[in-house]
């Protein structure tokens, strides 16, 4: 995205709503409704400082060469005089609403959006819909796991603007609250409705789902060859998930079952097998584009199990 900012082309509209003056202190306020991400990313580029909870780790990026080969790797501080002043006078489109609009209406209004012009999708249009405790949980996780999202390829600028990164999220959150399920937005909307103002689960799924990313990564590293599309992940965390914690279990504090001995072998063997399509026609027909049924997921779970000798 902030490729895009440099090159002075437009990025999807963010909504404000206007926040009532705070009277004691005569603060005028304003809430981001949607393009929280957006606006993280260029901020925690320019001036991280800025974000009161920035973590290099998670938060810290550079353009990459296949975006853009003269910014490359390079901190904003180092860019040329006038790519810095270009990316500073940058003008967002964004549109506000009053302090008047509640989240109801605020909903509304996505929706007939998404009827008559700009399509929003389901991710962006629940974004809109909850402030609750769900939905605050669900984005924070994805934005901390952004420069994985990058480095695995799993997602693309484009998907990042998009909030397909958070869906995916809100998914993993889904199978840990209530098993392995096939995609359905209907079943999400449900999940971000029952949870939204009371999450008594909500340190127990934040705390698997970091471990269960830093395992991840603790295997791969930088490289998830086989699984960078989004079924094969999917796949990857529910099988490493179901390893740690059981894909059933109650969402009370417990310590996480260590990876069994052979694992990294087992899934890189897993991973040549996908990629050459040599693994077992039922486990490529699961992993196909577009394929989230129960059934599909399992599949590939058991597959993985069994190409490592677990279970």
């Amino acid at each position: 995205m902030l490729d895009t900012v440099v090159r002075g082309l437009p990025i999807p509209i963010i909504f404000l709503r206007e926040q009532k003056t705070d009277l004691t202190r005569l603060e005028h306020k304003r809430e981001v409704v949607d393009g929280q991400q957006r606006l993280r990313t260029i901020l925690s580029f320019i001036q991280p400082q800025s974000l009161p909870n920035y973590n290099a780790a998670r938060d810290s990026f550079r353009i990459e060469e296949v975006h853009n080969k003269d910014l490359a790797d390079r901190d904003f501080k180092d860019f040329p005089v006038e790519i810095k002043q270009r990316i500073l006078d940058y003008e967002f489109s964004v549109h506000v609403l009053p302090s008047s609009i509640d989240d109801r209406e605020v909903l509304q209004i996505f929706a007939r959006m998404n009827a008559t012009g700009y399509k929003l999708n389901p991710q962006e249009l629940r974004n809109a819909a909850y402030f609750g405790q769900f939905k605050t949980s669900v984005f924070e996780l994805a934005a901390e796991q952004l420069q994985r999202w990058r480095k695995w390829h799993i997602f693309n600028e484009d998907q990042i603007a998009r909030m397909n990164e958070v869906e995916l999220t809100s998914e993993f959150a889904q199978l840990m609250l209530r098993g392995i399920v096939g995609k359905s937005q209907k079943a999400l909307n449900s999940l971000y409705e029952d949870k939204n103002d009371n999450y008594p689960e909500k340190n127990q799924v934040e705390r698997r789902f970091r471990m269960t990313m830093d395992s991840i990564e603790e295997i791969f590293g930088d490289d998830l060859t086989g699984f960078k599309t989004r079924p094969r992940f999917f796949g990857l965390f529910a099988f490493i998930y179901d390893i740690a914690f059981g894909l059933e279990s109650k969402l009370i504090r417990t310590k996480p079952t260590p990876l069994p001995a052979g694992i990294r072998e087992g899934l890189g063997k897993a991973s040549e097998s996908i990629e050459r399509k040599t693994a077992p026609a039922s486990v490529l027909g699961a992993l196909a584009k577009r394929t989230t049924h129960p059934k599909s997921r399992r599949t590939v779970v058991t597959y993985l199990k069994r190409t490592c000798g677990i279970g």
